[in-house]
């Protein structure tokens, strides 16, 4: 029976040039983690940290940079370091976010996130924030913008309100060609849903009593007084995802509604091959995938669960509780993405004669298990090995390929 699998935390690449909105949406996230404790790779440029400055006091755990670029200032070595003092059990870090100088090259740190040797960290996407005021300018002054907008998992459409429809929609389609089906949210001061980037855990009221202040307290506390006052909350109203608001569909900084989040249950077990032909060409705008898989296929019966994040794809094997249902319960998280049709693609890939199918089929499967993940797994060479790059599902960005 294949062992447990190991809990990883997601690290999350935050990247974007001067003055897109990156610490902002840093913030953001930070306010509204709910109990999730976030870790912080902060990267300035520059001898003065003044981002640094302005998350310090609201992150649970915080490594910060200075004096230069992350990318150019250590090795993958010096990077492990700063995350394995993240990761550490003790610190009890549920994500951890890298924000980028604004010089950053986003492909760098990329590689160096997947050539860690750290067994309790997982690559969770590189998400791009541009600025959509000045993306012209921008794009004027750093013509590598193309590039990295090209290899992002995610792009964030930051300060969408100060443009105009028509200008919005044009540059949505430039983003679309820059970086085909990769999903953008246009945005207001970084107001993401956090759940685009991680799972939030509820708070535990036991430690209520005795735990410190988070800037998520501060923000509702504000609020409250002012209600209670009689008046509005004099600061920005800080969406808490879809259903959050109440202030109906004419609402301003309902931008968020440009993402969904899709459920797919199934008692039937999934074919491996149908499920990996599914995942090989992910819809246009679809960003994440989480959940558990149910292949019912001799040697392979265990629970199998699933990480995606952009043309990233890991399965982690682990023996089913005595108790536990076996069925296959996912959730999938984009932009733009077509809920009934995606529901509808997963449902054809179910099971549904009385021929299963055998351990060959697995092949595709276990190429994205991680090393030592489980007994009988592929070894390099074997058919269903893609030589070394296992990390990334065929269709990748040629940009991914120099990885």
């Amino acid at each position: 029976m294949a062992p447990q699998a190991p809990r990883q935390i997601p690290v999350i690449v935050l990247a974007g040039f001067l003055g897109s909105g990156k610490t902002t949406l840093l913030n953001h996230l930070l306010g509204r983690s709910g109990g999730s404790r976030v870790g912080a790779v902060v990267n300035d440029f520059g001898a003065i940290e003044i981002d640094a400055m302005t998350v310090a006091g609201q992150v649970d755990s915080m490594v910060s940079l200075g004096n230069g670029c992350l990318c150019c200032a250590v090795d993958t070595s010096e990077l492990d370091e700063y995350l394995e003092r993240l990761a550490r059990p003790a610190a009890r870090i549920d994500v951890i976010v890298i924000e980028a100088s604004g010089l950053a090259e986003p492909q760098e740190l990329i590689r160096m996130i997947l050539a860690s040797e750290n067994d309790r960290i997982v690559y969770g996407g590189l998400t791009e924030v541009v600025d959509a005021a000045e993306f012209e300018a921008t794009r004027a002054r750093h013509p590598e913008l193309d590039r990295h907008v090209a290899v992002a998992d995610l792009v964030v459409l930051n300060k969408a309100d100060r443009i105009g429809t028509e200008e919005q929609r044009a540059l949505l389609d430039t983003l679309a060609e820059l970086s085909p089906g990769t999903p953008v949210v246009p945005a207001a001061y970084g107001r993401i849903d956090p759940e685009l980037f991680f799972d939030r855990k509820p708070r535990d009221a036991a430690d209520e009593a005795v735990r410190q202040l988070s800037f998520e307290d501060l923000i509702r506390a504000e609020a409250d007084a002012e209600a209670a006052a009689g008046g509005e909350a004099s600061g920005e109203h800080v969406c808490d995802g879809p259903g959050c608001c109440a202030h109906g569909p004419g609402h301003g900084q309902h931008l968020h509604a440009a993402y969904e989040s899709v459920e797919f249950v199934s008692d039937a077990p999934m074919n491996p091959r149908r499920l990996m032909a599914f995942l090989d060409s992910r819809p246009a705008g679809l960003y994440r995938i989480k959940g558990f898989v149910h292949f019912d296929v001799p040697e392979n019966r265990q629970k199998f669960a699933v990480h995606a994040v952009g043309d990233f794809l890991r399965f982690y094997p682990s023996p089913w509780q005595p108790d536990e249902e076996r069925r296959t319960q996912l959730v999938l998280i984009g932009s733009g993405v077509d809920a009934a049709a995606l529901r509808k693609e997963l449902a054809d890939c179910r099971e549904t004669g009385p021929e299963r199918a055998g351990p060959e089929s697995m092949w595709g499967v276990l190429r994205y298990v991680p090393s030592g993940g489980e007994p009988g797994d592929p070894e390099p060479g074997e058919p269903g090995e893609p030589d070394g790059r296992a990390d990334f599902a065929p269709g990748q960005p040629e940009e991914y390929d120099e990885l």
